[in-house]
């Protein structure tokens, strides 16, 4: 059996760091918009033995690859669930999502071959487990997991609250063309900055207004309320991040703002035409450049 998922990107609207657990995970709130840049995912099941093909973008092969851990930790899950002659799988991937660039691109990976192999193995996972385990595979995994488009995140990102997409703009998204560790970047980060959770619960609930006058395409107070804590650790390793924020907002943003860790950097347009326009000039300096348009549902 066999079958084809498309894995989505993602950017964070906004991200607030709010605190760190005694495990050393960050606690944070987030924003996040999943957006029509895909890698895709080809699952065909086999009788032993987890194979992974790749195309595209270079990434890690065998167990470093988020994708085989995905599949590994699926089997062990649900070994006395499924039948006896689907305990392997062969996996083809297609990479069009810049790796380690802020964009989740591992952990939509992950979620797909989850998603997949509980679909081609007759479901022996509930939505709730299948989350559960996307969790120990990495904190974003889990919204690549539910069907929203959109979706507040706490706690180290598996507590998720459905939210409304952004609808009527056009994303921009400009990538420098160098990875930035996750890892690193939330090391780095200084804790003396982290937010007091009454302030980021009222501008969450600012952001998701705005977000209505964004889809009403009105959106006077967007940018005011959409703030990423970790910019400035990505900023100071990556200058070329405040340079394309800077020249996002010349071409016709109304927005600009790093996703996630970085470098990516995104930028939303009313004016579609001038989001292609911005494309262009971009696109001669930095390859990893796409006009996107916001996911509504999965």
């Amino acid at each position: 059996m066999r079958l084809k998922l498309q894995a989505p990107a993602k950017i964070n609207l906004n991200l607030h760091i709010t605190g760190r657990r005694s495990d050393g995970y960050h606690l944070l709130d987030s924003l996040m918009q999943k957006v029509s840049l895909y890698d895709e995912v080809d699952l065909e099941l086999c009788p032993a033995g987890i194979s992974l093909e790749c195309s595209g973008e270079p990434v890690p092969a065998g167990r470093e690859n988020i994708v085989v851990r995905a599949a590994e930790l699926f089997f062990d899950a649900t070994a006395d669930r499924r039948r006896k002659n689907s305990s392997g799988v062969s996996i083809k991937l297609i990479k069009r999502i810049p790796v380690a660039a802020g964009l989740g691109g591992g952990s939509s990976n992950a979620a797909a071959v989850l998603r997949g192999l509980n679909i081609l193995c007759d479901c022996p996972c509930s939505d709730e487990e299948l989350v559960r385990l996307g969790l120990q595979l990495g904190a974003d995994v889990p919204f690549f997991l539910i069907g929203a488009g959109a979706a507040r995140a706490a706690g180290i990102g598996e507590i998720l609250h459905p939210a409304p997409s952004l609808q009527n703009v056009s994303v921009l998204l400009v990538n420098p063309g160098v990875s930035v560790s996750t890892r690193w970047v939330y090391e780095t980060f200084a804790l003396t900055k982290h937010r007091r959770a009454d302030k980021v619960s009222r501008l969450q609930n600012e952001t998701y207004k705005a977000v209505g006058w964004c889809n009403a395409r009105e959106n006077p107070a967007l940018p005011a309320v959409m703030e990423n804590d970790l910019e400035v650790v990505t900023i100071a390793k990556v200058p070329e991040v405040g340079l394309i924020k800077d020249g996002l907002l010349a071409g016709g943003a109304f927005v600009a703002l790093m996703s996630g860790s970085g470098p990516t950097v995104f930028g939303l347009f009313v004016d579609s035409a001038q989001a292609d326009e911005c494309c262009t000039m971009f696109k001669s300096r930095f390859p990893h450049t796409y006009v996107v348009t916001p996911v509504q549902e999965q």
